[in-house]
């Protein structure tokens, strides 16, 4: 979750967007949004190959992204967010983004970092390559970090109903009542900050995700389905959904300092691009083609959204000599089954305690209200991720789904 600041260009860009959304749909925009990948049209496109020679390269701002530099949160209470923690190195012969985070264990030795774009993305595709760490460059392990890929809306009041905010976050050294590394993808509906209240739908996965990754989520009638190296890993749907134009985000921050152990430790996360093509679905497949496309091209950069207009790159065949990671050892594609844990689980109850560890059988709701419909996805067998009472499994990030019973 981040904290963005809004601009005034924002506000010119949804006049714009709101007319343009009302008169200008295409047939074909139409096609790729309801059925499925069909040949790319790039017609509104933000790529970036993130070639800028520093922080305070003035092309930053003039292409509308932010080098974060605010207090707030998310993250250590105190913690700070230098424009230093942002550079574009080469790294594994790519130009790329670089986030660094720090910390000593104190609120004023610790820092964060975060890069983003401004608020005018909403239905599509989105995509990045992006290498995260298990481990930091320098320094103690163990703390717990939250590496980042995202979109977002901001909350203007608690439980905002316009907010949105889908979710890549890699925890590797656990963090939110887990243990080891985990992969989240997380679609938010809203939240309250004080006391927390949180509404939204998550799904995980329990392995290490070090090294280069291919990020994708759509989002598009009525689902946002999240890729990982090519492989559909979530679909989520129902109020879920976002309402609003959403910021482009990427930020590496410390939850808290509870896991650090002494010293300074530094850790770094890097992207190598950042796609994004508005009002149409893309495989990952046809992704890859198309960042390899404008690099045949020489483009670094370009960015019609909003525009009306673009021009594909030269069609290229995804590269297949460059795999840039290993597969997560479990497939995350493959449906889970309760099996006969379910037989030794109890149903789930709106008022009993469960604690981390706990199984128990439910067919989640509808919508969020256990008291309302089903959903008909039938009964699952559910695991307490930490201390909780009142929460729905299926609606809350307390419970993860071990399948259907």
């Amino acid at each position: 979750m981040s904290v963005i600041t809004r601009s005034k260009r924002r506000i010119a860009f949804f006049a714009a967007a709101a007319a343009a959304a009302a008169t200008a749909v295409t047939a074909v925009s139409l096609t790729n949004l309801t059925g499925a990948a069909a040949d790319p049209v790039c017609e509104e496109v933000l790529f970036d190959d993130f070639a800028y020679d520093s922080a305070s390269d003035p092309d930053i701002d003039a292409r509308g992204w932010t080098v974060r530099t605010n207090a707030g949160g998310p993250g250590v209470p105190g913690a700070s967010w230098p424009a230093s923690n942002v550079s574009f190195p080469t790294v594994d012969g790519a130009d790329s983004l670089q986030l660094r985070a720090a910390t000593d264990g104190t609120a004023g030795g610790t820092s964060h970092a975060e890069f983003f774009q401004e608020r005018k993305f909403y239905e599509g595709t989105y995509a990045a390559r992006v290498k995260f760490t298990d481990v930091p460059d320098s320094g103690e392990d163990g703390d717990h970090l939250v590496e980042t890929f995202f979109t977002i809306t901001p909350l203007d009041a608690p439980m905002d109903p316009d907010y949105g905010e889908i979710d890549f976050e890699y925890l590797p050294n656990g963090g939110w009542g887990e243990q080891g590394p985990i992969l989240y993808e997380t679609t938010w509906e809203t939240y309250q900050a004080d006391p927390w209240v949180a509404d939204n739908i998550h799904t995980s996965q329990r392995s290490s995700f070090a090294g280069w990754h291919d990020l994708v989520f759509t989002v598009s009638d009525g689902h946002v389905k999240y890729y990982i190296d090519g492989q559909l890993v979530a679909d989520h749907s129902g109020k879920y959904y976002p309402e609003t134009p959403m910021s482009i985000n990427f930020n590496l921050w410390f939850i808290d300092t509870a896991g650090h152990s002494g010293g300074t430790s530094v850790y770094n996360q890097q992207v190598d691009y950042l796609l994004h093509s508005a009002d149409e679905v893309l495989s990952p497949a046809e992704v890859e083609s198309l960042v390899a496309g404008y690099r045949v091209d020489g483009v670094d950069h370009t960015d019609t959204v909003g525009s009306g207009g673009g021009d594909c790159p030269t069609p290229t065949d995804p590269p297949t000599d460059d795999d840039p990671t290993d597969d997560p050892t479990d497939d995350p594609t493959d449906e889970p089954t309760g099996g006969q844990d379910c037989d030794s689980a109890t149903a789930w109850d709106f008022d009993s305690v469960y604690v981390e560890g706990d199984t128990v059988v439910h067919e989640r709701s509808a919508g969020g209200d256990p008291a309302g419909p089903k959903s008909g996805d039938g009964p699952h067998l559910w695991r307490a991720n930490w201390w909780t009472q009142g929460s729905e499994p299926g609606w809350t990030p307390q419970w993860t789904d071990l399948g259907a019973c």
